[in-house]
């Protein structure tokens, strides 16, 4: 198969729409961050803020390398199509496998970061699980003293 000018150009808008997807999901960490620091400014001691951090943390560093490793699949994508169009078939060939491998990298760290950004809602879902428990608990023990008091 013979690469065409237009075959990286495809590329263009996956990736652009990829960049902005991991834009928003620094964007909404970033927003995180914040509220997450103003609450460990209020409550140092919370276990649960303390562990959201090192959350954010970690996921913070992967969206840095999702948007690194994109961002040169983009730039290998113009400079595939610069060589194309001087003719250097050989060599964009090689460029626009080192395109796919750096986008295909990109989608596996944002595969892994999805994974981390599922285990901090679960650390949230955990912490009202608990307090869901003790209600539950005190509602259950309310109405079984209340029907034990009706017989």
């Amino acid at each position: 198969m013979e690469l065409q000018l237009s075959t990286p150009a495809l590329l263009f808008s996956a990736i652009t729409l990829l960049m902005l997807a991991f834009t928003n999901r620094f964007l909404a960490i970033a927003t995180l961050i914040r509220g997450l620091h103003k609450n460990y400014l209020k409550e140092p001691d919370q276990e649960i803020i303390v562990e959201q951090i090192h959350n954010l943390r970690r996921r913070l560093t992967l969206i840095k390398n999702m948007q690194l490793f994109g961002v040169f699949s983009f730039l290998m994508c113009v400079i595939c199509m610069f060589l194309l169009f001087q003719g250097y078939t050989s060599a964009a060939n090689w460029v626009f496998v080192a395109s796919m491998v750096s986008l295909l990298i990109s989608l596996g760290i944002s595969l892994v970061e999805i994974q981390i950004s599922t285990k901090a809602l679960n650390l949230e879902l955990s912490d009202m699980e608990g307090i869901f428990e003790k209600r539950k608990s005190s509602l259950d023990s309310f109405f079984r003293k209340e029907n034990k008091s009706n017989l």
